[in-house]
């Protein structure tokens, strides 16, 4: 004996849609051939676990392809109708078969479904309009991005690449005079970097503002306090180092973000991007450090930067007593930074390593 399941209908200008009341359904078979639709599957339906078939014959001609989906509790199957329009039945037959019924979770008036539609298209039109707007605003920050990128590597590989061909030709006397033949271009650079703190703050990249803000206000602290405002400072070895260090690791980071924005990758460079800065980092923090400990007497004796206070109290708070604190918040901001890097270089070879899976 046939058994028959409860189904459930409703349609819109282009679709009918059925739901068939079977849990757990297996071995589904659904097709449509010359107008008619069968279907044949095995679940648990009204007369508990057995085989439940059902045809039905279109009012109208519709789509032979036929799209069905099964969940744990029914099969939803989706048929096209051959033109959009409504019908006033769902078959060709006066009566309706007692094991149809309409599906009232998805049954709309004709009216409702041309509201419907309206409503989609509305939507659709919006989504296109915002699309080319939004396409307009990537490749404009697309461009903005890669020239940023590009004036930076050019930049950072000009100093690095001067900085090591003086080390080769002048040997230990190169690093007496850092300063003055780097300082113009790192001060053009560390300048030009506050735009990254914008562009995290806007939205324009994704990353933290805060790692950003830290690591481009500390170089900034570094280079234009330390040694930009004590010539004492100057000629000092220190300088070589820092310089060197922070060109290192910025020669192969604004590379790779310029490949980013081509949505193109070198894989040995991101390597080198997620993974030099481990020892590198570090290094310049501890460059830093070393910068504004020998700095710390030249503010004691100069009195540059100190506060002045009444002359009741007669004394005034010197600038290296902020030096002390700077000490300890670079630090901080080291393990802030290192831990954020860290966590940027986990999830990159993460993700790369799912999609290689």
């Amino acid at each position: 004996m046939t058994l028959t399941p409860l189904v459930y209908w409703a349609q819109r200008h282009g679709e009918m849609y059925l739901r068939v009341a079977l849990t757990d359904a297996q071995n589904i078979d659904v097709c449509v051939r010359e107008n008619v639709l069968q279907f044949r599957a095995q679940g648990h339906g009204a007369k508990g676990q057995n085989e439940y078939e059902f045809t039905l014959e279109f009012l109208l001609p519709v789509k032979p392809e036929v799209s069905h989906r099964s969940t744990q509790r029914q099969v939803n199957i989706t048929v096209q109708k051959e033109q959009h329009g409504w019908w006033d039945r769902l078959t060709s037959q006066q009566r309706k078969p007692a094991f149809l019924t309409p599906d009232f979770d998805r049954w709309l008036d004709e009216s409702d479904a041309e509201t419907e539609i309206r409503e989609k298209e509305e939507k659709r039109n919006k989504m296109k309009a915002s699309t080319h707007k939004e396409e307009g605003f990537v490749s404009l920050k697309t461009v903005f991005l890669f020239v940023y990128n590009l004036v930076q590597f050019i930049a950072f590989a000009w100093i690095f690449v001067n900085m090591t061909v003086r080390l080769f030709i002048f040997g230990q006397d190169s690093l007496f005079d850092t300063f003055n033949t780097i300082s113009d271009v790192m001060f053009f650079c560390q300048i030009l970097a506050a735009v990254e703190v914008l562009n995290a703050a806007f939205g324009v990249v994704r990353t933290g503002v805060v790692p950003t803000l830290i690591q481009v206000v500390g170089r900034n602290f570094i280079l234009f306090i330390i040694f930009g405002s004590l010539e004492q400072m100057h000629n000092k070895p220190v300088v070589f180092f820092v310089f060197y260090l922070w060109s290192a690791i910025e020669i192969f980071r604004y590379p790779f973000y310029m490949l980013g924005c081509l949505d193109m990758e070198w894989k040995t460079l991101t390597w080198l991007r997620y993974t030099i800065w481990i020892p590198l980092y570090p290094l310049g923090v501890l460059a830093e450090a070393v910068a504004v400990i020998q700095s710390i007497p030249i503010f004691d004796k100069t009195k540059l930067f100190s506060i002045p206070l009444p002359k009741v109290i007669g004394t005034s708070i010197n600038f290296s007593y902020v030096l002390h604190v700077y000490l300890v918040l670079m630090f901080l901001g080291l393990f802030i930074n290192f831990r954020h890097l860290y966590k940027q270089r986990t999830r990159r070879f993460r993700t790369k390593k799912r999609k290689t899976n």
